[in-house]
């Protein structure tokens, strides 16, 4: 199970008070020796003087978050009048506790994660010498889990960014973070792999794995290498119970510092989009192919007027390099997709027919084509429908969205509603806005959509 941060229970609070008194009552004859602070002439080695540089820069952030209190039969204002109750439905408040890292002392950023502060009405950010501040919420980013918060504070300290791609597997590193609201805590190990993907939810994924200690309330905390350069933002942990189990991910720094460097531009990530499907190369697809290994991502679709077609690019040619590295797997492509600015132009190594040649592509604005319900059949008149973006398409959605609804047209008294997605027509499966296209002039009596949402999938009739 994955888990990003949870509150800290009274019972583990109480027990380990009491078993800081029993450590605290021990006779002296009890506790361990002192280590010698050499031997031999030689010093004991030690991350101190790493962490008295580390840790100021390493910050709690508590949040509040106003959330309304829904009750399918009291929100209804006509029964709330008649009960005398007040018209505003009820609010609680949701607290969140979590760490971040300065990383700019002169202006006062604030790196950590989006679910630690994303959607909170209120963030206080707390320093290793006792400060309070309230911040400013600069940007967000839920694809990447990375969020920059400002404190107006001076004399603060700051953590270096590390090229985290120099990382190799069996690196010392050092987490620091806030974990269980108990204040500062700092756990060290290696790092037990890189590139991991597929975990959680988060869109764009290259977490570094550590097996240095990482519990609920180090999230957004420092992940730094033995010279105190931060290489991560801690985010998450994998645990069948809870607890640490020596599992541990956190984002890479040369990721979280390009989403950072376009959240303090535009307060959001503008992604750009080659505008194609690919797929990962089985070794059926490779016998296909007649490829001699399963390395690379091979092309199953390429958007109209999209910046692969505009590079020549076609369905069966195989990416097996972007920027001279070599390209693995699909979410190596979608992150440089996600993550390079638009308008960035990109080397690609492509493999057709036996046969290698370079490509140059330019980034560019998803292009989504769209057409009007109207045109398609007088009943879905005011309806606009359009292609699946990227990012849902990645995820498995299929269909075509529904961009827009007139009020009042004869969708959405059927209960069409924008941001649905259309899966189907009758018993047609719908994958495409072709597919749907080819519907048009279709004489049917009753014209009945399959039509998914976040909560299932429903049929809407129109007559």
């Amino acid at each position: 199970m994955l888990q990003r941060h949870s509150r800290f229970p009274r019972w583990l609070a109480s027990g380990l008070t009491a078993a800081a008194i029993a450590i605290g009552t021990l006779p002296a004859g009890g506790r361990a020796a002192t280590l010698p602070a050499a031997v031999d002439g030689q010093p004991m080695p030690s991350l101190a003087p790493m962490l008295a540089r580390v840790t100021p820069a390493v910050v709690n952030i508590s949040s509040k978050t106003r959330v309304q209190v829904r009750d399918a039969y009291f929100d209804d204002p006509m029964v709330r009048q008649f009960f005398g109750l007040p018209a505003t439905p009820r609010e609680r408040v949701e607290q969140s506790l979590g760490s971040g890292v300065i990383v700019d002392a002169a202006k006062g950023y604030v790196l950590t994660n989006n679910h630690v502060v994303g959607g909170a009405d209120d963030i206080t950010v707390t320093l290793q010498d006792g400060r309070n501040f309230k911040a400013k919420l600069i940007g967000t980013d839920p694809d990447t889990d990375v969020a920059v918060v400002q404190i107006p504070a001076q004399n603060l300290q700051a953590l270096p960014l590390a090229d985290s791609s120099h990382l190799r597997v069996g690196d010392y590193v050092v987490a620091v973070g806030d974990p269980f609201g108990l204040g500062q805590t700092v756990t060290a190990g290696i790092v037990s792999a890189l590139g991991r993907s597929g975990l959680g939810d988060a869109g764009y994924q290259n977490f570094i794995q550590t097996d240095a200690s990482i519990n609920p309330g180090n999230s957004g905390g420092a992940l730094v290498n033995l010279r105190g350069e931060l290489v991560g933002i801690n985010t998450m942990i994998f645990s069948p119970s809870g607890g640490n189990v020596g599992i541990g991910f956190a984002i890479p720094s040369d990721l979280t510092s390009q989403v950072m460097a376009q959240l303090l531009a535009h307060g959001k990530v503008q992604r750009g989009s080659l505008g194609m499907q690919t797929q990962a190369i089985t070794p059926r697809i490779a016998q296909l192919l007649k490829l001699k290994d399963s390395n690379g991502v091979v092309i199953t679709g390429i958007s109209d007027g999209s910046a692969a077609e505009h590079a020549g690019l076609q369905p069966g040619d195989v990416l097996t390099a972007l920027n001279g590295k070599p390209l693995r797997n699909v979410q190596q492509l979608r992150n440089a997709e996600g993550l390079l600015p638009l308008g960035s132009t990109v080397q690609l190594d492509v493999l057709r027919d036996g046969h290698s040649r370079a490509v140059s592509a330019t980034l560019s604005a998803e292009k989504l084509a769209s057409v009007d319900g109207g045109q398609l059949n007088p009943r879905l008149a005011g309806v606009r429908f359009s292609e699946l973006d990227q990012g849902q398409r990645q995820q498995g959605v299929y269909g075509v969205a529904v961009s827009a609804v007139q009020p009042g047209s004869r969708a959405a008294r059927a209960g069409l509603t924008t941001d649905d997605v259309v899966i189907g027509v009758g018993n047609q499966r719908i994958t495409s806005l072709r597919m749907l296209r080819g519907l048009a002039g279709v004489k049917l009596r009753q014209l009945v959509l399959v039509v998914a949402d976040a909560d299932g999938s429903r049929y809407v009739v129109l007559n």
